[in-house]
């Protein structure tokens, strides 16, 4: 029998949970406040927002976690040198764990922004932290505890999407099969819950959900806060993939006051690639979420204010002021104000133009292939449309997780769109049949499932395949819908234009609106690589400076 798989607790411990010594917690007490409590009093509460990072000085500290039944689970106990917090302490957001006193404890708390300042301010010490702190979360993310409940039928739609949601924003979270589950049964009976109603969330502060969207969904988790609609930021950069987060993470360790919207997860369509192996830096590859994952903690460690989901629909019209402030009206009915914007929107997936497939949509036709995805068709045979890169990427994932991917490709080739090392790999992948020149004609299935694929190939054959998940990577169109009435040019296939293509006297990032900058995939005229992203990300910070210095000085004053 094979031995059980070992948690990030087991294997890392010492790096999870260090002690620090003594002249470290004096270099740090400038940062934080001295508190007592009393045995049995709660240090944090799942749910609630915690006071900061948690250094033990005196006495000790359980440390525990629920489960889907309900059940508490020890985690750790914690003494005088260690510290409590995870992730979610940097951001102040709401507590994934409980910690009681187990006799009398004195603690110096360290608020999320002196945690910010220590981590900067003493780099040796704060690598340290940071590193426990991630690693803490990855093992809140092995387990859900912590996290909101979704109780409904795993291949539900709904419950696909809310796992999507949670997954790539990084946050914990538990599944009930509404059907096989005594927990998941017990909990619809509890709070009367109608099947028509499914799936329904249990936010870890009692709330219960039904069929969120996930913006309820993040607020109730404390994910997503208010925007305060007086405050004015330096920037508001438009987009969290990796043009985004690189202009954050630059910007932020400027000292520049930032704000970073999202309408649904930070990292774009780079943070759902299974396995990017062309990155600067990593010879061995590094999955999409793993690097946008870094990017994310690295901005909100300089300050960055996140905003996941918050959609911008409108830019003040160029009648609001040529030199700003730019007000952005987001979905919500809030606003953000800034003295620039920076514009990472990227693009979204394209659709594929067959009759129907809106209702296989969610379930059984994706656009991104993650664990999630892996394990839905586990064993089984899929269908991949694509010939880039991504494509590329996800059909050697997915190879190693289902029975057959049949790659199916328009053009004559591989070659002509895809990196020769993807392509050699594919070739080399016994369970992957790449049919050129082949178009899907049909899709058949009822209540939402996919039933079969039918195409027609190069000779003309039609074939009829009983495949039940379809993978769609046929390229992007511009996100600029929003942009319309603001004054931003856009080129003939709706990209943003900049530099010299608006105005010769332009930066080579900025729009044909003066303070209005644009980077990564929503760029006319941008290298589509993730590298290229995160250069322009960097490089629109180095015009940043002056082009706030221009506007502050024509700002109204009072």
């Amino acid at each position: 029998m094979p031995a059980a798989p070992q948690s990030i607790i087991d294997t890392r411990r010492h790096q999870m949970f260090p002690v620090l010594e003594t002249t470290d917690i004096e270099r740090v007490r400038r940062f934080g406040k001295v508190r007592a409590y009393r045995a049995g009093e709660a240090l944090v509460q799942v749910g609630h927002v915690g006071p900061g990072l948690t250094i033990i000085l005196t006495g000790r500290v359980d440390v525990t976690q629920h489960d889907e039944s309900g059940r508490r689970r020890h985690i750790v106990t914690h003494g005088p040198g260690s510290f409590m917090g995870e992730l979610a302490q940097l951001a102040g957001r709401p507590a994934l764990v409980d910690a009681h006193a187990l006799e009398e404890v004195e603690a110096l708390i360290i608020a999320p922004g002196e945690l910010r300042a220590l981590l900067i301010a003493e780099a040796e010490l704060g690598e340290h932290v940071m590193r426990a702190l991630i690693l803490r979360r990855v093992g809140l993310l092995e387990t859900g505890a912590g996290g909101p409940v979704i109780v409904g039928r795993p291949q539900n739609a709904d419950v696909l999407r809310l796992e999507g949601f949670l997954r790539r924003n990084g946050h914990p979270y538990q599944r009930l099969d509404a059907e096989t589950d005594a927990e998941a049964k017990a909990l619809i009976e509890r709070f009367h819950v109608d099947t028509g109603q499914l799936p329904i969330v249990l936010c870890p502060g009692g709330q219960l959900l039904r069929n969120p969207t996930e913006s309820e969904l993040a607020r109730c988790i404390g994910l997503l806060g208010p925007i305060d609609p007086n405050r004015l930021y330096d920037v508001v950069i438009v987009g969290a993939g990796p043009a985004g987060l690189a202009g954050a993470v630059y910007a932020g360790s400027e000292g520049m006051s930032v704000l970073v919207l999202d309408c649904r997860a930070f990292g774009g369509q780079a943070g759902a690639s299974a396995r990017i192996e062309n990155y600067l830096g990593f010879p061995t590859g590094i999955s999409g979420m793993a690097l946008m994952a870094r990017a994310y903690n690295q901005a909100q460690k300089f300050g960055v204010e996140m905003a996941i989901p918050d959609e911008a629909i409108e830019l003040n019209p160029s009648g609001g002021g040529e030199n700003g402030p730019f007000v952005l009206k987001l979905s919500n009915s809030e606003r953000a104000m800034a003295r620039s914007i920076v514009i990472a929107t990227g693009a979204r997936y394209r659709r594929l133009a067959a009759d129907g497939l809106e209702a296989f949509e969610g379930a059984s036709v994706h656009y991104w292939a993650s664990p999630l995805e892996a394990k839905l068709c586990s064993g089984q045979e899929v269908a991949l449309i694509g010939a880039g890169n991504s494509a590329g990427q996800a059909a050697v994932y997915l190879a190693s997780h289902v029975a057959k991917v049949w790659l199916l490709v328009r053009g004559p080739d591989l070659a002509a769109s895809m990196s020769r090392y993807l392509v050699d790999r594919i070739a080399g992948l016994s369970n992957v049949e790449v049919l050129t020149q082949t178009n899907v004609t049909g899709l058949e299935g009822r209540g939402g499932v996919l039933e079969a694929i039918r195409w027609r190939q190069k000779s003309g054959a039609d074939v009829r395949k009983p495949i039940a998940h379809l993978f769609l990577f046929i390229g992007a169109d511009p996100n600029t819908q929003w942009l319309s009435g603001s004054g931003v040019a856009l080129d003939a296939k709706g990209f943003v234009l900049t530099g010299g293509d608006c105005n010769e006297s332009r930066n080579p990032l900025e729009t044909s609106r003066r303070g209005v900058f644009a980077i990564g995939d929503v760029r006319s005229g941008s290298v589509k690589r993730v590298a290229a992203a995160v250069g322009e990300g960097a490089q629109v910070v180095a015009v940043l400076h002056a082009a706030l210095g221009s506007v502050a000085s024509k700002l109204p004053v009072g």
